[in-house]
Parts: C-alpha cells; structure tokens; sequence
C-alpha cells in the first residue's frame, strides 16, 4: 500500500561529480586502513603505534599539512580518552570490586542456577538489552565484561558464546532506540514523532538481536577459539561465600549506573530544562558521574558486604587500572584515526557523492550512514550526516514511514565496525582477540545487526 510522500518517492538530484580529489581522499583511506592491518597482523607492531602510523599515512595521503596532521589525531585522541577512558576506567573499577568482593560470583551462580547450558546465550542478551536501554555503547561493555567473563568462566562456554550475545544487545540498542544520543539526534533532525520511532524500534530491534546475538554467537563460537581472559577479573584473594555482598545488593550495584541515566532520559523527555528536577537528574544521570557515584557507594558498600579492610579496598580499586591501560591507549588512538579521516574530508566526499543518487529515501537513508559509518568509524557521525540530507524528505511522509527513515540510519550506522571505530578496539582488547578474530566476530556482527535490522524495516514499509 502506498502513502504520499512514502518511501516508494524517489530523490532526483543532480550526480555528482567524481574529482581527482576524490579519488586521492579514497586512496588515503585505503593505505591508511592497510597500513593498521599490515603492521598489526604481519609486523606484529602495538595497535597503538599502528593507529597512529596509520592516522600519519592517511593525512600525508590525503594531502594534509603535517601540524594540521598531529594536532587532529592527539585532539581526537585526547578527546576519545577524556570520553571514553574515564568510562572503562570507573567501569574498571566498578567491575573489579564486584569481582573481588564476591558480587559478581553470587550474581553469576545466581544466573546459573536459573539456566540451562542452552538457554545461557538468551540470558545473556536480555541482561544486556536491560542494562544498555540507558547507556552509551562503551559504559554497557565496561560494566557487562566482567559478568560476561565470569559467566562464560563458571559455565565452561566459550566466551563469545556468552559475548556476541550481550554485544548485540548492547550495539542494537544504542543505533535503534532513543534515549541513546544517535537515534535521538536522527529523531529530531527529522522532526518524527519519538513514540512512534521507539515502538517500531523494539519491533525491529527484537528479531534483529536474536539473528546476531545468540544465533550468530553460537556458530561463530565453534569457528573463532578465544580464551576466556579471566586475568581481567583480577588474581586478589575473594571473599568467601559467607562474606560476600547479597544477590540484591550485588545486582543493585551493577543496576545503579543504569537508574540514574534512565532518570537523565526521563528527565530530558518529560520535565522542564532549567527546573530543579531536570538539573539533578541531568547531572547525576550524565555517563562519568553515574558511573564514579556507582563506584563510590560500592566501595562503601560492598567492601562492608564483604568485610574488607580500608587498605584491602584500596588496593581492590588501584589494581582495577593496570589491566586497562593498554585498552585506553588503543581506544584513544583509534579516536585519533576517527578524527583525521573526518578532517581530511572522507565523509564530506561521501555525503556529496550520496547527494547525487536517485534512490528511495529509505535505502538512501541507510546507503548514507552505511558509507559514512565505514569511513570515519562514527555512528553518531554517520546518523547526524545522513540525517542532515534526507529530512526533506521527510516532510510530508506518514508518521510510520518517517520513523522508518530515522531507523533505517540507525540500522546503517551499525554497519561494519573495524580498524578505524575506538569500539573495535575495545572488544578487541577487552576480549583477548586478534585484529583477525575480532573482524570474524565483532565485524561481522555489527554488519549483521545493520543488515537484518534493514530488512525488516523494508518488510515493515511494505506491509505498512
């Protein structure tokens, strides 16, 4: 059934041009792309020195003065640290107290108990699903890596059994589902009605976890052997079963980080900004200050559940940081690669070259996130893009159909996660993967979630 203004309208603009400009903005992608993989699988560098070797190929490729050069990877690279280190750093230290305290073991036995062998992947991705509804990508992953490992650990399963499970309950929330930042941004740039776009999101959203969660972690599982890296759990003696925290202070734990930022959605959506409400749960629901307020009440309160001696807490907390220092420095860096592929013009290049298509606004949509997403690692980057260029389209569309649109970029920014996305590192690393594995794992995931997700939007649009 068709609608005016639906999907089935197609976008006539002029084609654009192909510069040589282009073409040397594409080489210097590729060489710098290659240049990571090369020195990384083959030369065996650090990920960090290659990041950054191959940020430098890139901007000297692409033609860009070498100050300009340095001064854009260490601006991207303190910028992913200031945002994204702090988090694995306080997710690090919330992780480790859980562990050492006997939290996370009485949260693990408990899920055990109350699972099969074969049902553990399903658990896992509804666990993630609950916790990642208010939560950035990375603040999910450093809260659920240690639950993961130890599940994966006391079960016997492999760990991306366990892993790709609550990875994609994680990813497909945070492209799909408002309140995460990309599909709000999508959202308001559209002008669709919210509702709707969250409602037809959890229909999209559901069917799409299960292909690339359980499904696609069970059979990857067999095909890619990762060893489960308990040494992120830490070596200190635990405490023991009659002094650990309880189930319900152990869970509220992990859960608290998760209250407050749904207060800052709640409040975001329905009170008024500037009121007292709005600023207190704006403030204590904001992803760093959550997370070190989760961190100081369960020094506090699970080191009392556990019993532990002030030293004894704070060697708990200091020897959470040694394990994730690498992790940090890789992230950084690959926000630094981020950074000179979008100041030297690769997603600019994209986005012309989508201006000039004659295709539906719907596959338009997606076509759009898809290659900025591919060049310049950003999801947000990609949702903001593609949705700058199709809202006129959107104007006079049925409400279902605009929600549509906003999630056909959120599918297409999911799109193909690797060498150039700061999260490719952190699953990379966080897991104990090679560059190899993580493409055949993580890679393959994320193009999984962005092309399911695709499809059934199509299916919705056309029985809509």
């Amino acid at each position: 059934m068709s609608h005016p203004g639906s999907t089935e309208l197609l976008l006539a603009a002029p084609a654009a041009s192909w510069t040589a400009h282009d073409t040397r903005l594409l080489s210097a992608t590729l060489a710098g792309i290659a240049v990571i993989v090369l020195l990384i699988s083959w030369a065996k560098l650090h990920p960090f020195l290659s990041l950054a070797l191959g940020a430098g190929t890139l901007g000297v490729v692409a033609g860009m003065p070498f100050g300009d050069l340095v001064e854009t990877f260490t601006e991207g690279l303190g910028s992913t640290v200031g945002e994204v280190g702090l988090l694995v750093a306080l997710g690090a230290m919330l992780g480790k107290l859980l562990t050492d305290t006997g939290g996370a073991d009485e949260i693990v036995e408990t899920v055990l108990r109350h699972t099969t062998r074969r049902s553990l992947p399903w658990a896992m991705v509804f666990v993630a699903s609950l916790l990642g509804l208010p939560m950035f990508f990375e603040v999910g992953v450093v809260v659920l890596v240690p639950v993961v490992i130890m599940v994966a650990s006391r079960a016997e399963q492999p760990v991306l059994r366990i892993g790709i499970p609550a990875l994609a309950g994680l990813s497909v929330l945070h492209g799909l589902l408002p309140p995460h930042p990309g599909p709000l941004a999508a959202v308001d740039a559209l002008g669709v009605d919210l509702g709707l776009t969250l409602a037809v999101g959890l229909v999209v959203a559901i069917p799409t976890a299960i292909v690339s969660g359980p499904l696609f972690g069970s059979l990857i599982a067999r095909r890619v052997e990762v060893p489960t890296p308990t040494h992120l759990l830490g070596d200190a003696e635990r405490a023991r079963p009659g002094q650990r925290p309880g189930f319900a202070l152990a869970t509220t734990m992990l859960l608290m980080p998760v209250v407050l930022m749904l207060g800052k959605s709640f409040a975001d959506l329905t009170l008024a900004e500037g009121s007292a409400g709005y600023l207190v749960l704006d403030t204590v629901g904001t992803p760093v200050v959550a997370l070190m307020l989760t961190v100081l009440t369960a020094v506090v309160a699970l080191g009392r559940g556990a019993r532990f001696s002030r030293t004894r807490l704070a060697d708990t907390v200091g020897g959470a940081l040694p394990p994730i220092a690498g992790i940090i420095l890789i992230v950084g860096a690959g926000g630094g690669f981020k950074q000179t592929l979008v100041d030297s013009g690769v997603d600019t290049m994209i986005t012309d070259l989508a201006r000039g298509a004659s295709l539906s606004p719907l596959v338009l949509a997606w076509l759009i996130a898809v290659g900025i997403r591919v060049a310049t690692g950003s999801a947000t980057v990609a949702t903001i893009s593609a949705a700058g260029i199709v809202a006129p389209l959107v104007a006079g569309m049925d409400p279902v159909q605009g929600a549509l649109v906003a999630l056909a970029i959120g599918s297409g920014s999911l799109f193909l996660s690797h060498v150039n996305d700061a999260g490719f590192w952190l699953v990379k690393e966080y897991f104990g993967m090679t560059v190899g594995q993580t493409l055949r794992s993580w890679s393959v995931m994320e193009t999984l979630l962005s092309v399911v997700s695709f499809g059934f939007i199509l299916v919705i649009d056309l029985v809509l």
